[in-house]
């Protein structure tokens, strides 16, 4: 008697192979709302800084180097090229990575910008010795800074949860290595990137929760550091006393040339604009007109309505931030979106209070659209690290409960099968 031919069982698929479908598919899962917000009015304000450093360098770059009229632009968006992919890189990064490596970053960028305030490799440039030349290579440490602190904050403020309600255990630890790194390009006489800093140390930890009358010891020394650098220096001295006094309403050919000659761009822009690449301004009557006082380009050759859809950008991109830090899932992903705020946004604010008139001229970049590497750069690095505490807020909850609810299948399958 022939017994029947067996059938042979399919191979059992390995669970491995399962697993591996399952991360091949979670690096395409949707991301979250607030994560293509801020992405979406990163690049659309990096797109708009090119066109705008193209036509408000135009001259100068012509000048410069013997007519070729888009050395700079090129420059900008070679820098851009490179920035952006850097962005969308260290937006998948995970939380972990970013706490690895944030005290190194800080130590780094300190030793480069030691290096500007106590060797010749230092460069002064418009009164302030902020740059480092090393080689053919010149950029700015204090740029770098800023991202190191955005880590360096997100680190310390996740350690020091509990005791941010103490000034002596929790506040003073970050004050003292915070303030030290501020200290050093404060050392290089640089006063509007000063103020920057120093308004994201201390705004972050207000943002975060921690309460306002642990910072008011902080704020006025910082105050009376600020005042006794700015009264060191007689050019410093003079912006800030020119913009003080009445005759900056008059015209002047000295202190007040720069200040009066964006008010002039911004009124010849009126409404609408004089056109794109049709700026008077830029032929030399306005300096730093592709970097601190690009604003009163884009006022004049896109008018108003250019101005406010500008300002209207970086509200957008505050809004983004907001919603980031609020719905952080970690202490470490709410310290960055917090840093980044007040970095981003209030340097903004900034450059564009000094275009108006607001504030007296500081010398620092619109973010994300004025000419300099360094900080396009740096600002993009530090939005992709948003980007990856934006990806997706409630991805490890949902993880977990789809793992819980995976095991309390199978269990109920086991009870089945007995």
């Amino acid at each position: 008697m022939t017994s029947p031919p067996r059938t042979s069982r399919p191979p059992k698929r390995p669970e491995s192979s399962g697993l591996a479908a399952r991360i091949r598919l979670g690096a395409f899962r949707p991301e979250s709302k607030d994560y293509f917000l801020l992405l979406g009015t990163t690049l659309f304000l990096v797109l708009l800084g090119l066109i705008m450093v193209l036509s408000s360098s135009i001259v100068e770059s012509g000048l410069e180097n013997d007519g070729d009229f888009t050395w700079r632009a090129l420059q900008q968006a070679t820098y851009a090229l490179i920035g952006v992919p850097v962005m969308l890189l260290a937006g998948r990064m995970r939380e972990g990575f970013w706490m690895r490596i944030a005290w190194l970053v800080l130590a780094i960028a300190c030793a480069l910008q030691l290096l500007v305030v106590a060797t010749p490799l230092g460069v002064e440039v418009g009164g302030n010795t902020n740059w480092l030349r090393i080689g053919p290579v010149q950029f700015q440490p204090s740029e770098l800074i800023k991202v190191a602190l955005v880590l360096w904050l997100g680190l310390i403020v996740t350690k020091k949860q509990e005791h941010l309600h103490e000034f002596g255990q929790g506040i003073m630890p970050i004050l003292l290595v915070g303030g030290g790194a501020i200290g050093l390009v404060l050392l290089g006489g640089d006063l509007g990137t000063v103020m920057v800093m120093a308004a994201m140390l201390l705004g972050t930890l207000f943002l975060i929760g921690v309460r306002l009358r642990l910072l008011v010891i902080p704020l006025v020394v910082g105050a009376i550091a600020f005042w006794l650098v700015a009264i060191s220096s007689e050019n410093r001295m003079r912006r800030i006393t020119a913009f003080l006094h009445e005759h900056c309403t008059q015209y002047d050919t000295a202190d007040c040339w720069q200040i009066q000659h964006g008010t002039f761009a911004l009124a010849n822009g009126g409404i609408f604009g004089v056109g794109l690449g049709n700026s008077a301004a830029k032929w030399s009557w306005l300096p730093a007109a592709d970097n601190d006082f690009i604003f009163a380009i884009i006022g004049e050759e896109l008018g108003l309505i250019g101005a406010v859809v500008v300002i209207g950008l970086f509200v957008v991109l505050a809004i983004a931030l907001a919603r980031i830090l609020r719905t952080a899932p970690t202490p470490f992903g709410r310290t960055v979106a917090a840093a980044v705020l007040v970095w981003v946004v209030g340097q903004a604010c900034v450059n564009i209070g000094v275009v108006l008139g607001v504030f007296p001229v500081l010398g620092v970049p619109l973010p994300l659209v004025s000419a300099g590497g360094t900080a396009l750069l740096t600002t993009l690095f530090a939005i992709g690290v948003v980007l990856s505490v934006a990806r997706d807020p409630g991805a490890p909850a949902r993880a977990a409960a789809r793992a819980e609810q995976r095991r309390a299948t199978r269990a109920t399958r086991t009870a089945r099968g007995r």
